[in-house]
């Protein structure tokens, strides 16, 4: 009894000793957690400066030769030493807009078609489907967009858009010229069905999400399946929806060797997006390799280093947004 009374909370000291070494393991356990992931955090940041700095260091002969005019200028030729980034960058910003233009509606809409209509035993089969594209290398895309999807387009797809938009003011430049086959479009299009598997698996597991009374709620008093989507799942799902979004984005902007083989690796701006092109990674990808010369392999390195910055830009522009949305959420 004055055992108890001393310890004051009615437990033996064997007991006592027992839950100190349990607290004692728990927090030693905490630390090395703890420590385990700011080391990984700090890892990541390392590597991050490591590329920065790689890249920097061996663009600068490039950027030093030509200054801003390595960003405007069109001509890329090796032999003279003369190179501009105009082109890849044009090449890449167009390839990737045309694959976001299709790819999000059409993702969105088998989102929408999975989580709201679609039978109970499509369900699983078309979505094991969707995703099976996201695991397809992208060299095999590139060898199927060169052998069949681009012939297909230079025979039955392309003459029938020049002669749609032939007298269309604006719309006959986007769709002038002979029908290659290859070029800006075929590349879009190669991408969207590359980055399409992504916006369309994130935008199912968010509306999947959404609390089902809502959706109850919403069909109770009338509302049709668009109704529903439009004013429930979408606003309460479109923070994940922009994530999925921008990842696909970002898949579009880096993609090289699907590119390489449908774009047709041109360093010319055109207007015309069935004219053939070229992106920054395409023109590594095809370049580096014989590359001769510290200033050829320092462009090469800069394009990178553009590429990076671009990244940077539509990442923090797209967190910005969902800054934004999230605070106005409250």
């Amino acid at each position: 009894m004055v055992d108890v009374a001393l310890t004051g909370t009615g437990a033996l000291p064997e007991e006592m000793v027992s839950r100190a070494r349990v607290l004692d393991r728990l927090r030693l356990g905490d630390l090395v957690f703890r420590n385990l992931t700011r080391a990984a955090a700090i890892l990541v940041l390392i590597i991050l400066s490591g590329v920065i700095i790689a890249l920097v260091s061996g663009s600068l002969p490039a950027l030093r030769a030509f200054g801003f005019n390595f960003l405007i200028e069109e001509r890329w030729n090796p032999v003279t030493e003369r190179f501009g980034a105009i082109a890849p960058i044009y090449g890449t910003i167009v390839t990737s807009f045309l694959a976001m233009f299709i790819a999000v509606p059409v993702g969105l809409m088998i989102a929408m078609f999975l989580t709201e209509l679609c039978p109970m035993s499509l369900r699983r089969p078309i979505g094991i489907a969707i995703e099976l594209l996201a695991g397809i290398p992208s060299i095999i895309y590139g060898i199927w967009g060169l052998f069949v999807f681009a012939p297909f387009l230079q025979q039955y797809v392309q003459p029938g858009l020049i002669a749609l938009f032939g007298n269309v003011p604006i719309l006959s430049r986007l769709f002038e010229g002979p029908p290659y086959g290859i070029g800006m479009l075929t590349a879009g299009l190669i991408l969207a069905i590359m980055v399409l598997p992504f916006i369309t698996s994130i935008s199912r597991d968010v509306f999947e999400a959404v609390p089902p009374v809502l959706k109850e709620a919403a069909y109770g008093v009338g509302c049709t399946t668009w109704e529903v989507v439009r004013y429930v799942v979408l606003p309460y799902t479109r923070v994940g929806v922009i994530g999925g979004v921008m990842l696909g984005l970002g898949r579009a902007l880096g993609e090289t060797m699907a590119v390489t083989f449908v774009i047709g690796n041109a360093h010319k701006i055109s207007a015309s997006i069935l004219a053939p092109g070229t992106t920054i990674s395409a023109t590594i990808a095809n370049e580096f390799t014989e590359a001769v010369g510290d200033l050829y392999t320092s462009s090469l390195i800069a394009l990178g280093l553009i590429l990076f910055v671009i990244t940077f830009i539509v990442l923090a522009i797209a967190r910005y947004l969902l800054l934004r949305i999230e605070r106005r959420i409250g």
